[in-house]
């Protein structure tokens, strides 16, 4: 009678037994109440609220649905319908009183977005001004800093596509499912799943340098750009033709009940994650045990990059896991910590990267340091010359100029 993955549960109702079976916000009732005369048969709304064979002339009430299109409401509260005296139902139920759990936190969304967007700014601003200078200074080009510019490459991407989105996805635009909608979707979850990448390139380098024993002259810059660009596309391609095949509906954002196309990408960059966890702690083993007492310049710059990964790897991790874990139901209070928690870290990912890979690398420093100091250098050479031409050259020169000035007069 009833499919298996829907759930059953009894509830007492006027003396009467009704079996209730909910699946996808639709309830559907059952009952064997026999009633003289007239009567309004059972019936299920367009809300899903299910409305038992009652007598003519009767006001009835059930609770509020516990949730109906995304929203959650407080089920302590009643919605009421009468049967009307000719044994119908009158053409809709009384929610007035049917008050949306989230609705005190509208507020806090509002400044939430507000946040989303003050982060994405500033971080594609120093994602810029960092990829500039990785660009500008050659003199620091080498392996480790090129997989830090195409990190910064890959954030830049990121956070523009989150711009777009923002800026072109509106109710109206999911519902269409145009195709050029669901090629944003696409290029978004690509630069997303490109950031995990990179990071997991990060953590490669760094394992292969100080756990390898400095091995680090047998990588090449294509084996990174093959698995930060080249392994995310065919994750992607995969998953849009699941969507396209399975999920084929609002721009590909979110996801229909039972369909799990979205562990395509999400999977691979969980298990990124989880080796790079791997690695970092064996990185931490082996400089906490051989490489305490050393002081070379590039032992010095591996701790530091140590250090910066330390950080952010758990920044985009702890990010990631959070949308597994959203608090959701009544807790309110909950929901707010998450909802600001979430807004700051997802957005001001781009920022702490460029603050760790590039703004307090001591190799950018010290060569912006030496470009200021050249430019220092030509300016004051140059202001001094600019000087110098402008005084006499000789004093005979000065000497024929006053007599003749005087003989004239």
């Amino acid at each position: 009678m009833f499919k298996k993955e829907t759930t059953q549960r009894i509830v007492k109702l006027s003396s009467q037994q009704i079996w209730l079976n909910t699946n996808k916000n639709s309830l559907f009732c059952v009952t064997h109440k026999y009633l003289p005369g007239l009567y309004c048969d059972l019936s299920v709304d367009g809300i899903g609220t299910c409305w038992p064979r009652s007598a003519a002339g009767e006001l009835i009430s059930r609770p509020c649905p516990e949730q109906f299109n995304g929203i959650h409401y407080n089920t302590t509260n009643q919605v009421y319908r009468e049967c009307q005296s000719d044994g119908s139902w009158a053409s809709r139920g009384n929610y007035s009183q049917c008050t949306e759990i989230i609705r005190k936190s509208k507020v806090h969304y509002q400044v939430a977005v507000i946040i989303n967007y003050l982060g994405h700014c500033i971080s594609l601003g120093a994602l810029l001004l960092a990829f500039t200078l990785f660009m500008r200074l050659r003199s620091i080009r080498c392996l480790r800093n090129i997989i830090h510019w195409n990190l910064i490459s890959a954030f830049i991407l990121r956070n523009a596509t989150w711009f777009i989105v923002q800026l072109t996805m509106n109710p109206a635009v999911t519902e269409s499912n145009q195709v050029w909608c669901r090629l944003v979707t696409a290029a978004y979850n690509y630069f997303h799943v490109t950031n995990f990448f990179w990071m997991f390139g990060e953590g490669c380098y760094l394992h292969t340098a100080v756990v390898l024993t400095y091995s680090t002259d047998k990588l090449r810059k294509w084996m990174f750009i093959c698995i930060g660009w080249g392994i995310p596309f065919p994750i992607i391609v995969a998953w849009a033709l699941g969507k396209l095949y399975y999920d084929n509906e609002k721009c590909w954002f979110g996801k229909r009940a039972g369909v799990y196309t979205d562990y395509i990408y999400q999977g691979p960059m969980i298990l990124v994650l989880l080796i790079n966890f791997v690695f970092l702690f064996n990185i931490v083993r082996i400089l906490m045990t051989k490489l305490r007492a050393s002081t070379t310049s590039e032992t010095i710059q591996y701790r530091k990059a140590v250090k910066a990964t330390l950080v952010l790897l758990p920044l985009l991790g702890i990010t990631y896991m959070l949308f597994f874990v959203n608090p959701g139901g009544e807790d309110e209070v909950a929901q707010i910590v998450f909802i600001y928690f979430n807004s700051i870290l997802e957005s001001f990912q781009g920022f702490f990267v460029s603050v760790f890979y590039c703004f307090l690398n001591s190799e950018v420093r010290s060569a912006i340091r030496k470009r200021w100091i050249r430019w220092q250098d030509r300016h004051s050479i140059r202001s001094r010359a600019v000087r110098v031409t402008s005084l006499p050259t000789s004093p005979s020169r000065v000497s024929f100029h006053s007599i003749k000035q005087s003989s004239n007069l």
